[in-house]
């Protein structure tokens, strides 16, 4: 008899199965086995996500073991009976068909598990894609391209990640460990291993939440050097601390998420960091801003900030700023900052800054603070402005609209 499921997976009573029934079947909340009443053991996996797998559940020497053949719909209703039929048949002589597979996949090396770890999962999901495969490319591939997925060790990560510590790079060697430990999570997913190596591998160096505010004589200074910067460099980093929006959001902004007239940029969902829609109003000194670049940018422009997209541009206008130990992320954490000094509630910050909210709360709570984002954002302009022309500024008064 067959295992009804766990407290992962639910497992729903024999049904007949057909190419439509497994076309239209939903995600729950929890991944969910449909088994098939034609071919015994042949089920459809949905997982929470929406994805859609074959497995084959059978037992050998009284055990039960589990077969993933496909996912769908790569492999159709047809093709994984005919396949579960012939699992069945080599069950049958003595065979474990779940075995076989896992011999052939212990071959893969681990340039193909890059290859599948970059293209199935990083690429569709992470916006810091490219930073993962040039970690990858860096720093594992040259030691470990040509070894088998299934022979690396918890020594053999140890050894890599410490020589990047080594070379003077503690916080690169912790990012790698992460994407170390995210990519054997996918292996051990595509049933390419068993077990991580990457687990209870420390990290090299201990995280430092950076805290980094600039000051009034930094503001002036940083002010006065982007009046010699190309206007679109110079834009990037007067947006940021203006709007307290992330760099590769100002990066990416384009001319069609922005209602100039009513004053409002919507950062579309799929543009955010965390994948959600976020509204930012405009304040004046920001228009000012964006239709100085509006007047000089060619016909039919994408995007706002074009001559501002390449990373080593803005690297080397950071360098030139001449601000000790400044990042472009630090601008977002000054307005913040000085928001909160002002006694602008956490909650109307955290809308401003589009962060993600916990909890059943933020499911229900529809408002959408646009008000209050307004009047902060605009109070915030003015004392810059005061900052700026170094006098003493006027203190900010958050005031609820």
């Amino acid at each position: 008899m067959l295992p009804q499921g766990d407290t992962l997976t639910r497992a729903m009573p024999k049904t007949h199965l057909t190419a439509r029934l497994v076309q239209s079947l939903k995600p729950t909340d929890q991944r969910v086995e449909y088994f098939d009443g034609v071919v015994g053991g042949l089920a459809l996996r949905v997982s929470p996500q929406g994805a859609k797998s074959w497995v084959l559940l059978y037992r050998v020497h009284r055990r039960l073991r589990r077969w993933t053949l496909g996912t769908f719909p790569t492999l159709s209703l047809a093709d994984a009976r005919d396949q579960a039929r012939v699992g069945l048949r080599n069950v049958t002589l003595g065979r474990d068909p779940a075995l076989a597979k896992r011999a052939a996949r212990a071959a893969e090396t681990v340039d193909d598990l890059v290859t599948l770890y970059i293209t199935k999962y990083a690429q569709p999901r992470k916006r810091s894609w490219k930073e993962d495969r040039r970690l990858l490319t860096k720093h594992v591939l040259p030691a470990w391209r040509h070894r088998a997925v299934g022979e690396i060790r918890r020594r053999d990560v140890r050894e890599v990640i410490d020589t990047v510590a080594a070379a003077g790079a503690p916080t690169t060697a912790n990012r790698l460990r992460a994407v170390l430990h995210k990519m054997f999570a996918f292996a051990i997913d595509d049933e390419l291993v068993e077990v991580n190596p990457v687990t209870h591998v420390p990290r090299p160096a201990p995280e430092r939440r950076r805290d980094r505010v600039l000051t009034h004589d930094e503001l002036r200074q940083l002010w006065q050097h982007l009046e010699a910067e190309p206007l679109a460099i110079a834009a990037v980093f007067r947006l940021r601390l203006l709007t307290a929006q992330r760099g590769g959001e100002v990066i990416e902004l384009r001319w069609a998420d922005l209602d100039l007239a009513g004053a409002w940029w919507t950062i579309p969902g799929a543009s955010s960091k965390n994948g959600l829609a976020h509204r930012v109003p405009l304040t004046a000194p920001v228009l000012k801003i964006l239709r100085g670049l509006q007047t000089s940018a060619p016909a039919q422009a994408e995007y706002v900030l074009a001559g501002a997209r390449g990373k080593r541009q803005l690297s080397q206008a950071t360098a030139r700023l001449g601000i000790p130990d400044f990042r472009g992320h630090d601008l977002r954490r000054t307005a913040a900052s000085c928001m909160a000094s002002a006694g602008v509630p956490r909650l109307v910050i955290g809308k401003i800054l589009n962060h993600a909210e916990p909890g059943v709360t933020a499911v229900y709570d529809r408002h959408s603070y646009d008000a209050e984002k307004r009047s902060a954002l605009e109070e915030w302009a003015r004392t810059l402005s005061g900052i700026l022309k170094q006098q003493k500024p006027a203190v900010l008064q958050f005031r609820h609209r």
